[in-house]
Order: structure tokens, then C-alpha cells, then sequence
């Protein structure tokens, strides 16, 4: 009775060790004090910038790497050429970047540069600062970088720059010479041609120096309220020939964004969990009332965010009236405001759910667009539809949001232009497919997933996966083992396929004779399947074919319940019968997947009778 007690316990901690241990994988630290002064007139930052690396990795490193985003802002840039030699070029950019003037141009220049207080050679190339030590960064030691810099900020062309098409004079993204990451794949000092974000998590001390006038959105938290004042809570006559600091901090974020503007006014909003919510933006008749609005709507996202997809971690969020259309930074997002409410909700909400899968779990958005793109896409329509059953905007809520996406992308599958979501977000051959790929996508296959594992093991790993690797920079296959070990069932395949093939799923079902169906697999892509049939009588029969390589089946959930579980499909068969006790003259249809949510690329073949009988008979 001991040794069997014992073994019991043994067995007991090896599955909790399994199912809820938090997994092993060092990440880089750095420690950013900067102080910075901005001269309006000409549109420069004279910086300096103290940064403390923790190199927390088992490597020895011999270099390290800046991003320089502001040079992308050049005549013949890399961001340059790739816009205008792309078959489907950004409008926001197009051939505008070929065509700025000296004084229009962004730059960041380094006017000096020292590790651990001694001189380190580096050299620029487009925006990739190159940094060859003089001794090395030892693992698991700290090595501080002293830097001044100049930086001008150019013409609102994309996501950063000045005056943009709403009239905010400063939106201050990848403003600042940005440590690139090292992680287990190496260095990441990818050039910015105007796609995607990797960051290393750390802490923020900023002080911004500006005339007065200004009032300043940020990420982190404003330090000196009371020497503000005049501009932050309150509107006082200012003398502009006068400078004002504003010092921010923030704790464990991957980057830093601020915007300034002399116009702009803030509503504070504190939700009921005491967490803040500010809105920066200019009053007048294409703002001020949606604005206005938006605090009380952002608090209920908060609310249904927290609970579904997991806590937000920072005690304020800041809306801020900026950019070129929508983009996500820790604590804050720059969106443009002169908007339908459903537009500013709909953009509003989006950019905060990076909150989430960018800003917390942080996957590297180059090589991994659709795992940051794609699920704050499945959040934000699975928000947008609880806001219309809250009435909180309008439309008629869905019982599944994301048919339109799943209808989208297997349409945009046959055209011949899809290509892998494994393409790095730089390579994509069109915009439109990267656009594709990592938003419809990427949604669409978080969708497959609740269809393949059941409802309620997709929430509940949606959930783990937040919660075991907030922090960690998850990889596609972090995601999917957290999502088994949620269902019990293997999805290898379903990744493999998914995310590294452009096949696609297409059944058909192609005979009923006597009591037997008979289906066919005619695209490349198993799945398993969900069949319907219609009896003559009114009543329904639900027949579920597992796929032999998930190694299970998934339970009942809403969509698909009360089934008869049948013989696993073997992934090399391209026939299966299905033998039934329902004779072919007493059914009405039968369908492949009614729900709909299969991302089936010719849904005219899951019918049976042929959909053009159906039809006919319908007249």
C-alpha cells in the first residue's frame, strides 16, 4: 500500500509537471535611460541614450545591432526600392519616400558610441547599426552602451514622422536607436522595408524635452504630473519660446512610442479594476463625440479581453489621435481619429489586442506575422460581436464571426497568389498576400482549430498559451503543444499543412447509394469532418469522421453535438465510406461541415443532393 501510495504521487506531480509547468527559454534584458530634446523648428532630436544589455543567453557575443528605423525615410532606402518596385505597393508610401527633400528626410545619426566606458567601432548601413566590440559581452553579464544621438523625424510617410493627413504634428514611433534581439535563432537585425517588430523586454526611463504647448501621449507612466499640469490636466496660455520636460517610465516593454501635439486634449477614464484608460485626441466635429464615447465602450473590451484571452498586465492604455491609420506599441496605440464611432471602436479595439499578442507573449513578428496579426484579428472580431450583443455599437451579432474570413481565404487560396505563412514577413511577393497570410489567415487558422479540437479545449488553451508564455516569445510550435496538451489531440499535421503548405481542404461528398455515403478528398489537406444529415421526417443525424493523424476525436460543443463517432480516415485515402442505417430515399440532404467554419475552398460539393438539384427543386 506504501509503494502503490507513492507511485500514485509520483504519477500525480509528473502530470501536473506536464499539463502546468511553465517552460524554459532565456530572454535578453535591456535597461533604456534616455534623455532627449526636440527642436521643433528643424524637426530634431539631440539624444542620449544609456542602455544596459543583460546578455542572458549561453553565448559569447562579439557584436551587437541597433535598428535605425528613421533611415528607412531616404531616397533609394530599402523601404524605397521595395515600395516602388512591389507589384501592389502601399498608398501610403508608393514612390513618396523617392521624392523627399533633404529637410523632409528622416535620420538617425550616431554621434558617438561606448561600451562599459570605452570607444566601440561600429558602422550604419540603411537602417542597421553594426557594433563590433572591443571585448566581449560574456553570458549571463551586463554590458551599458552610452550613446548620443541626432535624429530627424520625417514627413508622415508611414506609421512614424510629422504633420500627418489629420493635422497631429508629431508621431513619434521607432523614434530612437533600438537594440536588435538575440534569442535562440541568433540576431535579428532585419533591415525595416515597413513590415514588422521584434523587441527585447525591459524597462524605460525617458525624459522629453519640448516647447511648452505640447502635450505628450505615451507609452509607460507620466512621472512629473504636478510640473506638467498646465498641459495635462488643464489649459493655461504658455509661452512656446519655453521648454518643458516631460518624464515617463515604463516597466517590461519591448518598446517605447510618444506623440505631441499642442491641440490635443485627453480624457482620463479609470475602470472599475482601478486600471486607467486616456484618450489623446483634437477636438472638432469629426472627433470630439466619438471620442468622447470611446472610454466607456474600451473599458467593457477590457473587461471580455481579460476574461477570455487573459489579464492585461499594465496598469494604463492610452489612445492616442496619430500615425497613418492603426499601429500597436506597449501601453498605447497611435490610430487615426477623424472616424465613424464603429470605425474608431473597430481600430481602437484591434490595436489593443496586440496588447496582447504582440506587447505580453511578443512573437517575432518577421518570421511569425500571422501568430501576432492573426489571433488579435480572432480577438478583435470575437470583441467586436460581443459589443453588438452588449449594443455598445451597432449590428445584429453573429453566432460566428469568422465565416466571412474562413470564406475570404479559401476563395483568395484559388487564385494562385497565397503564399506560405511561413514566407518572413519581408518576402512576401505581394502586399496582398502577406496581408492575407498573416490577418485572414492567421485568424482562419485559429478558427480550424476550434473546428478540429472542439470549443471548449480552444478556449481553454487559448488561455494556457497566454498565460505560459506571456513574456517568452512563443514559437509556432509553443503554440501548438500548449493547444495538445489542452485536447489531448496531436496537431502536428494540422501545423505542418496549415502553416507550412498553401494546399488546401476540399471534400466532396460524391455518392449516396443504399445506406452507404461515400466521400472524397480532392484537396491536399486532411481534416476530419463533421457530417450532417437532414431525414425526410424533419429530424437530424450527426455522423463525426475523426482523422487518423489527430490520434482522438474532439467532444461535443455547440456546433457540432450529439454525433456518432465512426472509423478514423486514413490522411493517405482519397475515398471513405460511410455506412449508415438511413436508407437514400428517406434523407432530405446531407452536408459536409454545415456550420461552415471548414475552410473548404468549393463548398458546391458538400452537398448532397448536387447543390444545382437543390437549387432546382428550391424554384
Amino acid at each position: 500500500m506504501i509503494y502503490k501510495s507513492i507511485f500514485n504521487t509520483f504519477i500525480f506531480l509528473l502530470i501536473c509537471n506536464f499539463t502546468f509547468s511553465q517552460p524554459e527559454r532565456w530572454q535578453q534584458a535591456v535597461k533604456y535611460t534616455m534623455d532627449v530634446d526636440f527642436n521643433t523648428k528643424r524637426h530634431q532630436i539631440s539624444g542620449r541614450q544609456i542602455l544596459e544589455f543583460t546578455n542572458n543567453s549561453p553565448d559569447t557575443l562579439h557584436k551587437v545591432f541597433y535598428h535605425l528605423y528613421f533611415n528607412a525615410f531616404q531616397p533609394n532606402s530599402v523601404m524605397d526600392v521595395r515600395s516602388r518596385t512591389i507589384a501592389d505597393p502601399d498608398k501610403r508610401v508608393g514612390d513618396r519616400i523617392s521624392k523627399l527633400k533633404n529637410g523632409e528626410q528622416g535620420f538617425q545619426k550616431i554621434n558617438s558610441l561606448m561600451m562599459n566606458g570605452q570607444k566601440v567601432s561600429y558602422e550604419i548601413e540603411g537602417t542597421i547599426l553594426e557594433v563590433t566590440l572591443t571585448n566581449p559581452i560574456l553570458p549571463h553579464s551586463t554590458a551599458t552602451f552610452e550613446m548620443d544621438f541626432l535624429a530627424q523625424v520625417p514627413l508622415q510617410i508611414r506609421r512614424s514622422g510629422r504633420f500627418n493627413s489629420e493635422g497631429i504634428e508629431y508621431s513619434m514611433s521607432q523614434w530612437y536607436p533600438k537594440m536588435c534581439n538575440y534569442d535562440y535563432q541568433g540576431w535579428h537585425a532585419n533591415p525595416y522595408v515597413g513590415r514588422e517588430f521584434y523587441g527585447i523586454w525591459g524597462d524605460f526611463d525617458v525624459k522629453i524635452t519640448l516647447p511648452k504647448g505640447y502635450i505628450i501621449g505615451a507609452t509607460g507612466i507620466l512621472q512629473n504630473t504636478a510640473d506638467i499640469g498646465y498641459g495635462y490636466d488643464k489649459q493655461e496660455p504658455v509661452n512656446r519660446a519655453d521648454k518643458q520636460t516631460w518624464h515617463f517610465k515604463a516597466e517590461n516593454v519591448h518598446d517605447f512610442v510618444w506623440a505631441a501635439d499642442p491641440d490635443y486634449k485627453q480624457i482620463v477614464h479609470k475602470m472599475a479594476d482601478g486600471n486607467t484608460i486616456r484618450c489623446f485626441f483634437q477636438p472638432g466635429e469629426k472627433t470630439s463625440e466619438n471620442w468622447e464615447k470611446l472610454p466607456i465602450v474600451m473599458e467593457e473590451v477590457f473587461n471580455f479581453a481579460n476574461k477570455k484571452f487573459g489579464k492585461y498586465p499594465y496598469s494604463e492604455y492610452s489612445f492616442i489621435q496619430g500615425g497613418d491609420g492603426g499601429m500597436e506599441y506597449p501601453m498605447a496605440t497611435l490610430i487615426t481619429g477623424e472616424r465613424t464611432f464603429v470605425s474608431l471602436v473597430g481600430v481602437a479595439v484591434h490595436e489593443l489586442m496586440h496588447s496582447w499578442y504582440q506587447m505580453v507573449l511578443g512573437s517575432n513578428e518577421a518570421l511569425y506575422h500571422w501568430m501576432d496579426e492573426g489571433f488579435t484579428s480572432y480577438a478583435s472580431n470575437e470583441i467586436m460581436n460581443h459589443l453588438k450583443l452588449k449594443k455598445m455599437i451597432p449590428g445584429t451579432p453573429e453566432d460566428n464571426p469568422h465565416l466571412d474570413e474562413v470564406k475570404g481565404y479559401a476563395n483568395f487560396a484559388l487564385s494562385g497568389k497565397e503564399e506560405p505563412l511561413i514566407t518572413h514577413a519581408d518576402h512576401f511577393i505581394t502586399n496582398t498576400a502577406y496581408g492575407v497570410a498573416s490577418y485572414t489567415k492567421g485568424e482562419v487558422l485559429l478558427e480550424q482549430l476550434r473546428y478540429i479540437i472542439g470549443e471548449s479545449a480552444f478556449d481553454k488553451g487559448m488561455l494556457a498559451y497566454y498565460s505560459t508564455w506571456k513574456f517568452k516569445h512563443p514559437n509556432p510550435n509553443d503554440f501548438f503543444r500548449v493547444m495538445e496538451k489542452t485536447s489531448g489531440l496531436e496537431l502536428d499535421w494540422f501545423k505542418e499543412y496549415f502553416v507550412h503548405t498553401t494546399h488546401t481542404i476540399d471534400y466532396e461528398l460524391e455518392s449516396y447509394k443504399g445506406k452507404t455515403i461515400t466521400f472524397k478528398r480532392i484537396g491536399m489537406m486532411p481534416m476530419p469532418l463533421d457530417i450532417y444529415i437532414k431525414k425526410k421526417d424533419g429530424t437530424e443525424v450527426r455522423f463525426y469522421i475523426p482523422l487518423d493523424l489527430m490520434r482522438g476525436e474532439k467532444p461535443n460543443d455547440r456546433y457540432f453535438h450529439d454525433f456518432k463517432i465512426q472509423k478514423d480516415w486514413p490522411w493517405t485515402n482519397p475515398t471513405y465510406t460511410l455506412d449508415t442505417d438511413i436508407v437514400e430515399n428517406d434523407v432530405l440532404s446531407v452536408n459536409i461541415d454545415n456550420s461552415g467554419r471548414m475552410a473548404d475552398v468549393d463548398r458546391t460539393n458538400n452537398i448532397y443532393p448536387k447543390l444545382a438539384k437543390l437549387d432546382e427543386e428550391n424554384k
